[in-house]
């Protein structure tokens, strides 16, 4: 099966994605986007504007969790949704907790403060890119940053509201990860890979996206806000262990 994803090199969704796709073991390739001129793309394939999108053997599958659903049907093993029928219907649940309550918060909270730093935050994004592509997208950020912060609601006013759904998060993989950090039964499963994709914000672990170096001060104050909490070490710690190495078969294209 030819396997192609669609995706935003920085994005915590996508990210969700790519680890599915990884911890299965799937060769595929990763057509890599820039937020703004990923629009055009994107509508083509599925008539809206968000990524994930997953185009396999022409079908296209978009959002991380029909991403996971189609290759928990057609690429059964490694499992992602456990076997017991209650474990399954909890580790969804969790998926949906995360995906709906936590993730765009999560996202909000975060690019509240990283776009500070539009230079910094411009090289973040387009890292997966080349020396032309990154340059031209930096001139025109000033731009895209406006328009993210329409399209995701940037206010401050909620700030303080998308911070306590982030600790909300945290709190939740603290409270709930059992002797051997699994979120639901006595394996790695949909539920983790969520939970731990969703919350890499606060934390960036290296197996995560990478960031150029040196960091902002922006993103060195987000990431100190959350260090001490418990449920940021839950987050390193999943992805260290469990993090597969990428099965794509070349590098992102750009």
């Amino acid at each position: 099966m030819s396997l192609e994803l669609v995706q935003f090199a920085f994005s915590h969704y996508n990210e969700k994605a790519r680890w599915a796709l990884d911890y299965k073991g799937l060769a595929h390739r990763r057509r890599s986007l820039l937020p703004g001129p990923h629009v055009p793309v994107v509508k083509r394939l599925t008539g809206k504007t968000e990524t994930p999108v997953l185009i396999a053997d022409g079908q296209v599958i978009a959002g991380s969790a029909a991403i996971i659903d189609f290759l928990e049907a057609e690429h059964p093993s490694p499992a992602l949704y456990p076997a017991l029928p209650e474990w399954r219907r909890k580790a969804l649940e969790v998926q949906r907790f995360f995906d709906e309550e936590i993730g765009a918060e999560a996202r909000r909270a975060f690019f509240l403060e990283f776009l500070a730093d539009g230079g910094y935050a411009a090289r973040c994004i387009a890292d997966a890119f080349g020396g032309v592509t990154r340059a031209l997208y930096g001139l025109g950020f000033p731009i895209t940053r406006m328009i993210m912060r329409k399209q995701m609601e940037l206010r401050p006013e909620f700030f303080d509201q998308a911070c306590a759904a982030v600790r909300r998060g945290l709190d939740f993989v603290a409270e709930n990860a059992g002797p051997d950090g699994f979120l639901v039964g006595d394996a790695f499963s949909v539920a983790d890979l969520t939970a731990a994709s969703l919350l890499q914000l606060v934390a960036f672990p290296p197996e995560a996206m990478r960031l150029p170096e040196p960091r902002s001060k922006a993103l060195k104050g987000w990431l100190e806000r959350w260090q001490d909490h418990p449920g940021t070490a839950w987050v390193i710690q999943t992805y260290r262990v469990h993090r597969s190495p990428s099965a794509a078969l070349v590098a992102d294209d750009s």
